[in-house]
């Protein structure tokens, strides 16, 4: 398991009560608009920008800021000036599964992570800091994940571990983002794994797989090009249920290759 970070800007339980907070008051506004007409505020080939991402964000950031006014908040649709100086801040994603959501398909989740600074400033978004708390939370199944580092991994409070199955045992998932090479990166791994895992599946969230991974329902999570808010609360859930959270800054600086895994089977994607 990680080593704890030195700088702790905050108790992280408190902070983890916080990010709780936050994220049922979101997942209660996307139930209650699940089966309602949704407005689009933009659209492309592979993803939807809802009205309602940004509402939720801003529920989030309210909360947060409510009870932590001196640390900003890194989001998908939103962010706060400070977060390149800041020692602290908030790494949300307020609909992970927008697409699935969009449609009425009740698998997507808000994330919700707590980075402090390790390293000096840099300038990208992901450089320097580690994931200390974490919230991922499923409303439609009522379903809340949560990790502070070096404590164990807990679903609904109760702790949870990684499987111990092999790779012929296996399920896993796959992502697609859209981005460049994406969509070739997962045809070299369905073409690489099918006839060795039991299972592959492809959900749509990645903070739901990586969920998944750490309480053994999957085995593997693995894809090329997610952004940090997918993955900052899930990586810490599943590394400290057990599992390997591996992955590399790509070319563009903002996005990552994802290997995340039950620590028993391989990763197939290295490129």
């Amino acid at each position: 398991m990680p080593k704890t970070p030195k700088t702790r800007p905050i108790p992280l339980q408190k902070a983890l009560l916080s990010a709780v907070a936050a994220a049922k008051a979101a997942g209660a506004l996307m139930v209650s608009h699940r089966l309602r007409p949704k407005k689009v505020n933009a659209t492309t080939q592979h993803d939807i920008k809802l009205d309602l991402d940004v509402r939720c964000q801003r529920l989030i950031h309210k909360l947060l800021l409510g009870r932590h006014p001196s640390i900003p908040v890194l989001g998908e649709e939103e962010s706060d000036r400070q977060i390149l100086e800041a020692e602290a801040r908030w790494v949300v994603d307020p609909i992970d599964g927008t697409v699935n959501f969009a449609h009425r398909i009740p698998h997507a989740a808000v994330s919700i992570a707590l980075q402090v600074r390790e390293t000096p400033r840099s300038a990208g978004y992901s450089d320097g800091y580690a994931t200390v708390a974490g919230v991922v939370y499923d409303p439609f199944v009522g379903e809340l994940w949560t990790a502070i580092r070096d404590q164990p991994a807990r679903l609904n409070r109760r702790p949870i571990s990684v499987s111990k199955r092999s790779l012929q045992e296996a399920i896993v998932a796959l992502g697609f983002s859209g981005r460049a090479g994406s969509l070739e990166a997962m045809t070299g791994a369905i073409q690489t794994l099918s006839s060795r895992v039991r299972k592959i599946r492809m959900t749509g969230s990645a903070a739901l797989a990586l969920a998944y991974v750490a309480d053994g329902r999957f085995d593997g999570y693995f894809e090329k090009g997610v952004r940090l808010w997918d993955i900052a609360a899930g990586g810490l859930i599943l590394e400290c249920a057990g599992g390997r959270f591996e992955r590399e800054l790509r070319e563009d600086g903002v996005s990552f290759r994802l290997n995340a895994t039950n620590g028993r089977i391989r990763p197939p994607l290295k490129s």
